[in-house]
């Protein structure tokens, strides 16, 4: 069978998801949408049921799914409803909900509530994606508060850059947030990843770590606690092939790698189909036999080409690791011009293997 496969270590995701709550001793939702960031949602939820206090998810796709697995905690959905027809679903399967719209606040009003909902109020603070203006959010959370519907508000909204703690942006929104929200009562949620990470002051009562998670930095630079995490998914494969060619002569699409020397090349099964990403650039960093080399050449749709030359002892069959311990997927997608959040994502047919 052919030896690409990523290992998805649940163990890794446990440590991950406890650094976040020993970081601020508070509650916190494992945000698990997009498949749990390509790593499995069902197998992820399980593996976190009896540690988290909650998940959190894009759409009620993704916690139907949950649901019918066995999952009985509570599930946010972080975009709320599409359509007021979901609020049968989102009342019969006892799910919370984001509110960040007008068209929402109007579903709400005129649907048949029996159930009352657990309502995150979602404030506008800078990002100026979704979420309620500053000047009107008091209000909105006052009738909210004063609805037969509403059996619970959290005040929430969502950092920008975060991962930027010198640009100045998560104060002022930091600051936006608690002047809106400030004599507002009930619970607060303002943490990402990043927040949870490199801004304790801003904690609040509800964490909603994601790509912490799943072991991947949010950070372009060394941050103390984001060295705290473990990877949960090693990318891995072998070598399929072994050549080689003289100085001077292209490899693969496009010639757009010259060999320099006499370069023995690996060919690894792994390829954009599988998720790898087709932009990483000669020179990205691979583990053979957990030795560091690099890709060279273009990578194509079920294979790649890595550099041998340095590496003798390597040949037909040794492994190969495109991400994980010794390689973080944050330093690939670096080379990538992408970011760790879509290398996960991007793995269409890789098989995962589960381990403990």
């Amino acid at each position: 069978m052919r030896p690409a496969h990523a290992v998805i270590d649940l163990g890794a995701l446990r440590h991950n998801y406890q650094l976040a709550r020993q970081l601020s001793g508070n509650r916190a939702l494992a945000v698990i949408k997009a498949n749990a960031y390509g790593h499995g949602a069902i197998p992820c939820a399980q593996a976190l049921s009896a540690l988290t206090d909650g998940f959190a998810v894009a759409c009620i796709e993704e916690a139907l799914l949950l649901r019918e697995a066995g999952i009985q905690q509570p599930i946010l959905l972080l975009e709320g409803w599409f359509d007021a027809g979901e609020l049968a679903l989102i009342q019969q399967h006892d799910l919370w909900v984001v509110i960040h719209h007008h068209g929402q606040l109007r579903d709400l009003a005129q649907a048949d509530i029996r159930q009352p909902l657990t309502v995150w109020l979602k404030l506008d603070s800078g990002m100026h994606r979704v979420g309620f203006k500053p000047e009107e959010y008091p209000a909105i959370w006052s009738a909210l508060q004063a609805s037969s519907k509403v059996a619970s508000l959290v005040k929430m909204t969502h950092f920008a850059r975060a991962d930027e703690p010198d640009c100045g942006a998560t104060e002022r929104q930091l600051l936006c947030f608690n002047e809106v929200t400030g004599h507002l009562p009930g619970p607060s949620s303002l943490c990402n990843s990043p927040g949870v990470l490199a801004w304790p002051q801003a904690h609040g009562d509800w964490l909603r770590p994601g790509i912490m998670l799943y072991g991947a930095t949010p950070f372009g630079f060394a941050q103390h606690h984001a060295e705290q995490l473990q990877p949960v998914m090693q990318l891995s494969s072998s070598i399929i092939a072994v050549h080689k060619v003289a100085s001077g002569e292209p490899l693969g699409y496009g010639a757009s790698f010259m060999t320099q020397r006499p370069t023995r090349i690996g060919v690894v099964a792994m390829g954009y189909a599988d998720g790898y990403p087709r932009h990483a650039r000669s020179g990205t960093p691979v583990l053979v036999d957990n030795q560091r080399t690099t890709l060279i050449g273009r990578v194509s749709m079920d294979m790649l080409t890595v550099d041998l030359t340095d590496l003798p002892a390597s040949g037909l069959g040794s492994p190969v690791r495109l991400w994980g311990t010794g390689l973080p997927a944050s330093e690939v997608a670096t080379w990538a011009d992408t970011i760790a959040y879509q290398l996960f994502c991007n793995l269409n047919r890789v098989p995962r293997r589960y381990r403990e």
